[in-house]
């Protein structure tokens, strides 16, 4: 069990405070998360019950620390309930992130995000009244399979039906105003941004001309967006 002090208690008030999340279980998934989280500005609190996991963060994370997340004086005692945001990326123990989850509720946390590893375990969640519940495996798993299948450079699933794809420009845009090609008729997708060579992305609009070589980002129904990449 993790040892408190008034030090620490302060230091994770004063965090909660800043722009900041908890993240609570620092495997592969917590820690990527928690490491991108500071990587873009945003403080990090992360508590874990294995002392390894959290020996490999110090000095990492804003504050990491070991301790047990299903009970609510430990929470309290972290100033967990003074954060606006925390992360359960509890996976291998379903039964603590379920407590985990429920003790954050009770404390009226405004938004918590919790990972699930498989259905029944988010239902659960859902059911608790978890605010977002995600399931990282099965989402990659599903980008994995659009990447292999099609010729799509990437592709993230912005809703059910309806995705961004990262592919080549093909031959029938070439050299024409996006605005004349008639693509969204045609195609039923909408080019959102285009990169030449190795400049920035830049938005695309009406008048953007295309040329060999160029990437775009392609938006729209997701079997459209994919049948619109295989073109060459």
């Amino acid at each position: 069990m993790a040892r408190f002090s008034i030090f620490g208690s302060e230091t994770n008030r004063r965090i909660a405070e800043a722009d900041s999340v908890a993240v609570i279980g620092l495997g592969r998934f917590g820690s990527a998360l928690a490491l991108e989280l500071m990587a873009s500005g945003t403080e990090v609190l992360g508590i874990d019950v294995d002392e390894d996991l959290v020996q490999s963060l110090n000095g990492r994370l804003t504050q990491v620390v070991r301790a047990d997340s299903t009970k609510e004086e430990a929470l309290r005692q972290l100033a967990v309930d003074e954060f606006d945001r925390v992360v359960v990326a509890i996976g291998h123990d379903i039964q603590a992130s379920i407590l985990t989850c429920s003790v954050l509720l009770g404390l009226g946390i405004p938004v918590i995000w919790a990972k699930a590893v498989e259905d029944r375990h988010g239902l659960i969640l859902e059911q608790l009244g978890v605010h977002r519940v995600i399931y990282p495996e099965k989402a990659m798993g599903k980008r994995v399979a659009h990447l292999v299948r099609g010729a799509a450079l990437d592709y993230i699933e912005v809703d059910p039906g309806y995705a961004l794809v990262k592919t080549a420009a093909p031959r029938v845009l070439l050299g024409k105003r996006l605005g004349d090609t008639g693509l969204r008729g045609a195609y039923g997708v909408t080019v959102a941004a285009f990169k030449r060579d190795d400049d920035e992305w830049s938005n695309a609009d009406a008048d953007t001309v295309l040329a060999e070589g160029d990437t775009i980002l392609v938006v729209g129904p997701t079997s459209a967006a994919e049948g619109f990449a295989q073109l060459r």
